[in-house]
């Protein structure tokens, strides 16, 4: 059993003790004061063990200059003190850095904070992860709120507020989660700059007697590591063989995505094995290592801009108990002879775009951008490196790579391991520049670490000059096997380290599978599978290669004048990617129908390296899930299985609209291979649904009340919506020229079918379509607007897909009818709650039709789920919410748009970086700052939210509930209050709504809650048997407003003190009745033993007196 360290003893011991007495107070002093922060306090970059004079990146943020201010800043912290006269601050490890105290409660328990502001403007204490009411969520917004529910939303300088927090049994930690989740707590008046001044802090909600393990937190902000960069971070101490729970947690804009790659170990992340965890804005993570590999080891973010900026850390893991060694490898020894070479890589070998079938240089193409050579341009050829296979130690003879392996493009060879093998891998440098091989997902010793920090070991394998060869030992432990839970084989890289970033960019880089003892076949191929296909999905930035100067100086036309800063040169060396190819040019995906293949799917980049990998056509089985897409994220990599049962022709794309647009789509071809389609199989009902395409005026905020309300209740604030909904000369304001789906009652499309109440949330969106597995769905479909467009759906099986690759077109006038059916692997999978969205939309312009605004939610069910009117009758209510920044600068009406709000004629306008900006919409639904309204719900329902995914880079979006938990399933259920989301992935969230109020609704990136991306919800209390309405207050927030329970006929409803009580209040109200009864018959029994006592006494005095001979005396 892995060991605690004795610190961990001391507060297992303590909190035992209190866990004894069941649910406990814990009460915390926090004070909120100012200080200055040194990012770098030890002034060198500890990682390289250069100082910052030598370090050009480095002085590029912490030089002090005329424009810098250099690595000190002034913040405000939350501090923790002894009591009430916060005059004695108790400490805290120095690994915390400038975040918070940690504040832990196990379920059941009641947080009470005593806050007082000692800094010079007011702030607040807002918490994710357990109860409140109104008067402690600790939030400044347009809520309805008065008096003593509003004094809580801010504390002015130099006073008090005392905060109550229950750990409510809805908010423990579920089944399937760590012992411990890890939440946060911060400010909320302005959350985006209150969070980047300092004030935030962990709080970890443990289950019941499961509160004592030795948290480390570690948050990532500025981008540091709990406010340290360059390795600053104080290097947190562990033995071999303990047992660490890392509480992670990312806070910021769009461009924190964080991926957090811990050297030297692997740990367990919601059940699964890995060495890289994602982290976005309001993520938060409970990962559980155990310690095996001692040394030092780097704690990095693996996004490359972030690892240039400084974001790296150090952990040491000691031997602090004798005779501590690695277990024996019983398995098979592996050996791989691999190369690093230089070679002329052509990101379009065909020489055409596969889906336009014009030249990749054509005029007036997307892909003429990158593939047209000139006086400063490139073009689609570059000097690169890449990793190849040899047959033996001489290096003389390449492997020849078969048929299976056509696809890898410019991957290196495939690395497989089973558990209990020693991999050998014997490192060629036939290149020009200095290599090295570092593997994800495997153990090495500090002879074989390719590891660039400095840590007092001599490491020949992390520089490995031209012409040299270097033999590294790695090995495949029970201790990194993947888990249960897990695919048979884990995903893993290997990449060049002695410059990440450089040696990525130009192209070295390969997959490595670690596989459960018993799954690879003798050759190497993996057991029950009959295909395997490994995709690299990157922007390649070749102005970060190795050999920029060199491609400039052989492939541009007069490379002395070419300026490697412009902009536009910049952008046409940006390659997006899969596999090095692009525009359809990848080979080798190919397959026969019924095949059982095994995608296994690498991302690796930078900050717009947010991939929405897209299978057109079939469905993904992803842990227990049915998808058709997922996401991927640099130096992170997922298994996926297929079993495509339709012959014909695909796309598999990132569905990142401008990824998509830039060329990384590629074509997977299925064959029959004597798999005989079916003939025509008898399907379920035909829902028939006539929808319309037309164009509307669409306002995103009819009413601007929100940010005035804003501003009103935080005097001084700063109103980032102007730029968004003000009209002005240079800005076109709210109201855009758009196009819709909007569903008529029939096929003569002269009435629009009125939408119910609980669809009034849909807003912009098209209808939503259900559809339970087994059924077919026809579109009648009428485009009423002024150009072609069509509908086409994902997850489900479009009757023309795989027989051409663009979905037919509907001219303008015309009325076409579409057929989709709604086969096994488009309903919900093993794992999956009953209903899982998915999206239609227009795909004549992928990218125009989308921020045009054609799209709607499709919802498919397990069989006997959808009631005789196709609704849901399994759950009180379901909302469909899409989050998408709608860039109107790439919509096909901006030129309408600008002549008629601008009065100007768009040939002549000259847009400026502020009118663009004016245009991208940070909406829910198509609607900001408030004003989407309908999402009002019942008491004690259980509803049911469909989260959808669209948009480019930008579209990394945190949704986050106020006063509500939430359960999402994958292949358990894990409880949040925050979902993350991005372009092209979808998710149903199940809610139980218990807590009445009108609540916060938003999305957690910095950028998007100052742009609008936010509204409320409201939970209804049960009085009576109304059916729930909306009313709109001025701010957009629905007012609480008195209204009916959503009980099924003939449920019977139980009251207690006149309230209505859901099934939880039920049972929680047996419960305490059981306990008050328990508590009064001890009692009784206690008072009858001392009454029977007392008379006993007395009983005895009196013989005693009489018994005496007194008359003698």
């Amino acid at each position: 059993m892995p060991r605690k360290r004795q610190a961990a003893c001391i507060l297992l011991t303590f909190l035992g003790l209190s866990g004894l007495v069941g649910a406990v107070t814990r009460t915390y002093y926090l004070g909120i004061v100012e200080e200055y922060w040194n990012y770098v306090p030890q002034g060198k970059n500890i990682i390289t063990g250069r100082s910052f004079s030598e370090d050009k990146l480095a002085t590029l943020f912490l030089e002090r200059g005329p424009n810098r201010i250099g690595s000190l800043y002034k913040k405000a912290v939350y501090r923790h003190y002894t009591d009430e006269t916060y005059s004695t601050e108790i400490p805290k490890p120095p690994w915390l850095g400038f975040l918070g105290p940690i504040l832990r409660a196990e379920v059941g328990d009641v947080i009470v904070i005593h806050l007082k502001n000692f800094a010079s403007r007011p702030y607040s204490l807002h918490p994710h992860g357990v109860f409140y009411n109104k008067d402690s969520e600790g939030a400044l917004y347009p809520d309805g709120t008065s008096g003593r529910n509003k004094d809580d939303d801010r504390v002015p300088p130099g006073k008090n507020y005392t905060y109550v927090w229950p750990v409510r049994e809805e908010y423990a930690p579920a089944p399937a989660d760590a012992n411990c989740l890890t939440w946060v707590y911060h400010s909320h008046i302005d959350a985006p700059k209150d969070i980047c001044s300092g004030l935030i802090g962990p709080l970890l909600v443990c289950k019941e007697g499961k509160g004592s393990l030795p948290p480390l937190p570690l948050g990532s902000l500025f981008p540091a590591l709990n406010g340290y960069l360059f390795g600053n971070f104080p290097e947190p101490d562990m033995c071999v063989g303990e047992s660490v729970s890392w509480h992670l947690f990312g806070m910021g804009n769009e461009i924190d995505i964080h991926s957090i790659y811990f050297y030297g170990n692997t740990f367990i992340s919601r059940g699964h094995r890995t060495d890289v965890v994602n982290l976005f804005p309001a993520t938060f993570l409970t990962t559980e290592m155990i310690v095996e590999n001692p040394g030092k080891w780097m704690i990095t973010c693996q996004v490359s801009d972030h690892l240039q900026a400084g974001m790296l850390g150090q952990y040491n893991v000691g031997n602090c108990k004798s005779g501590t060694s690695h277990p024996k490898m019983k398995g098979q020894q592996r050996h791989y002879f691999i190369a690093a070479e230089k070679i002329l890589w052509d990101y379009g070998p065909q020489g055409y775009n596969k889906f336009s079938g014009l030249p990749l240089n054509a005029s007036g193409s997307g892909s003429e951008f990158y593939f047209t050579q000139g006086d400063n341009r490139i073009g689609g050829r570059y000097w690169k490196a890449r990793y190849t296979e040899y047959v033996d130690a001489t290096f003389a003879q390449r492997k020849r790579l078969s048929e299976a392996e056509a696809h890898l493009g410019i991957l290196g060879p495939v690395i497989k391991a089973e558990v209990g093998d020693t991999l050998l891998v014997t490192f060629a440098n036939k290149a020009d520049k200095v290599y090295s091989i570092l593997p994800h997902g495997v153990i090495y010793d500090k002879a074989s670490d390719a590891a660039p920090n400095l840590d007092g070991f001599l490491k020949p394998g992390a520089h490995v000059k031209p012409g040299e060869t270097f033999t590294y030992r790695w090995t495949v432990p029970e201790s990194v096997s993947p888990t249960a839970d897990d695919p048979p084989c884990l995903t893993y890289l290997y990449f060049s380290a002695v410059e990440p970033i450089k040696d990525t960019s130009s192209g070295l880089v390969g997959p490595l599978l670690v596989c459960k003892k018993g799954t690879l076949n003798a050759d190497g191929t993996q057991k029950g599978i009959d295909k395997e296909f490994y995709l690299l999905f990157t922007v390649f930035d070749e102005n970060l290669s190795r050999y920029l100067d060199e491609n400039v100086q052989k492939f541009t036309w007069r490379p002395f004048a070419v300026d490697k800063e412009d902009k536009e040169f910049v952008k046409s060396n940006r390659m997006h990617a899969i596999n090095g190819y692009m525009y359809g040019n990848q080979p080798g995906l190919t397959m026969c129908k019924k095949d059982r293949v095994s995608w296994h799917l690498i991302g690796m980049g930078t900050d717009t390296d947010m991939h929405g990998v897209y299978f057109q056509g079939n469905t993904i089985h992803l842990r227990g899930t049915h998808r058709d897409s997922l996401a991927l994220f640099p130096h992170v990599a997922t298994t996926a299985f297929m079993q495509p049962d339709r012959a014909g022709i695909f796309r598999v794309f990132c569905s990142t609209l401008h990824h998509f647009e830039r060329g990384m789509n590629q074509i997977y071809e299925v064959s029959s291979c004597g798999n005989k389609d079916p003939s025509e199989q008898p399907y379920g009902m035909i829902r028939t649904f006539y929808i319309a395409a037309e164009e509307v005026e669409w306002d995103y905020a009819p009413n601007k009340n929100w940010e005035f309300e804003k501003q009103h209740l935080d005097a001084g604030r700063e109103r980032h919506g102007d730029i968004f909904m003000n009209h002005t000369e240079n800005w076109i304001g709210s109201q855009y020229k758009k196009v819709v789906y909007r569903e008529y009652t029939n096929g003569e499309f002269v009435e629009i079918k009125a939408r119910p109440p609980r669809e009034e949330h849909l807003a912009l969106l098209g209808p939503m379509i259900h559809a339970e597995v087994g059924d077919s769905i026809l579109i009648v479909f009428m485009n009423k607007a002024n150009r072609p467009y069509s509908i086409s759906a994902q997850g489900v099986e479009d009757m023309d897909t795989g027989r051409q690759l663009q979905v037919p077109i509907t001219k303008p006038g015309e009325i076409k009818t579409y057929r989709w059916t709604v086969p096994k692997r488009s309903g919900p999978g093993p794992s999956d709650p009953n209903c899982i969205p998915w999206v239609y939309y227009s795909t004549v312009n992928f990218v125009k039709d989308t921020y045009s605004g054609l799209m709607g939610p499709l919802i498919t069910c397990r069989e006997g789920v959808l009631n005789e009117k196709g609704r849901r009758s399994d759950v009180d209510y379901e909302f469909a919410l899409l989050f998408l920044v709608f860039n109107e600068n790439e919509s096909w009406y901006l030129d309408e748009n600008i002549k008629k709000y601008l009065n100007k004629d768009p040939r002549d306008f000259k847009p400026s970086d502020d009118f663009e900006e004016s245009n991208k919409m940070h909406a829910i639904n198509g609607k900001i700052f408030g004003n989407l309204h309908g999402l009002i719900m019942n008491e004690d329902s259980m509803t049911n939210w469909y989260l959808l995914g669209i948009g480019s880079e930008v579209d990394i979006h945190t949704v986050h509930y106020h006063a509500e938990s939430f359960l999402f399933k994958i292949d358990k259920s894990y409880r949040e209050d925050v979902y993350d989301l991005f372009p092209g992935t979808f998710q149903t969230i199940e809610l139980f709504a218990d807590h009445p109020g009108t609540w916060l609704l938003h999305c957690h990136v910095s950028d998007h809650i100052h742009a609008g991306m936010e509204t409320t919800y409201t939970v209804l209390r049960n009085l009576d048997n109304r059916i729930p309405y909306s009313t709109k207050s001025p701010g957009g927030a629905p007012q609480p407003a008195t209204v009916p329970s959503n009980e099924e006929p003939g449920k019977e409803q139980l009251y207690f003190f006149g309230k209505n009580l859901g099934p939880r209040g039920a049972k929680a109200a047996l419960v305490i009745l059981f306990i008050i009864g328990l508590f009064l018959l001890m009692v009784t029994v206690i008072l009858s033993l001392c009454l029977r006592w007392a008379r006993k006494q007395v009983a005895y005095q009196e013989v005693q007196s009489c018994a005496l001979p007194t008359d003698a005396l």
